[in-house]
């Protein structure tokens, strides 16, 4: 894994993360929806997300941690009211999701690797460039022949009209509109130029 980065307030990262020796982290359909209902509760109070992609035994993630003053607060020992900490917010949330899988399929043990991938994106360039990587991820791991019919990443509904509550009108302005977010998509990537933020990607 990349060297370990603190989130700090207002920033931009890849998120990502594998299953513990290659181990699936999704065994079932009804994991994907779970796994995303966790990450509503635990990390829509201190980032916002701008794409996704949940495969078998690894997922990437783009989001911006909220500003301090937008993060969700919590009080604490003495009852003063501080911003939620973005990086045991993602904490909270793996342990969640770990518990939940270990009861249902009785195992033991870390589910995801640790610590979690995070890298910082810092121009506007990667930020577009990542976001077509993670979409075109399930076609690059061969999960699917297209990465438009891939139901498990944010494509489908950033392309779409219905309620969501991914930041769908910044990133399709990012592209410059919603035609020219799937023309983009259709280009090939160069992971070479990409491979600082992309981390180490997993079959």
């Amino acid at each position: 894994m990349q060297k370990q980065i603190p989130l700090v307030y207002g920033g931009y990262y890849h998120i990502y993360n594998r299953g513990n020796g290659g181990e699936n982290i999704f065994r079932e359909p009804r994991n994907y929806a779970y796994f995303l209902t966790l990450y509503a509760k635990h990390i829509e109070p201190v980032a916002e997300t701008f794409a996704y992609c949940l495969l078998r035994n690894h997922f990437h993630l783009l989001v911006r941690i909220r500003g301090r003053e937008t993060c969700q607060v919590s009080e604490d020992l003495t009852g003063l009211s501080k911003p939620l900490n973005p990086s045991q917010q993602f904490s909270n949330f793996f342990n969640s999701y770990t518990k939940s899988i270990n009861l249902a399929y009785g195992r033991t043990g870390n589910l995801f690797q640790r610590p979690f991938g995070r890298i910082r994106v810092t121009s506007d360039e990667y930020f577009v460039n990542l976001v077509r990587y993670i979409h075109r991820n399930p076609q690059k791991h061969g999960f699917v022949s297209d990465f438009r019919e891939y139901p498990y990443s944010s494509y489908q509904t950033l392309c779409s009209r219905k309620p969501t509550r991914l930041q769908r009108d910044v990133v399709l302005e990012w592209f410059g509109g919603s035609d020219r977010f799937k023309t983009a998509h259709d280009q090939p990537i160069d992971e070479n130029e990409l491979s600082a933020l992309i981390g180490e990607d997993a079959d």
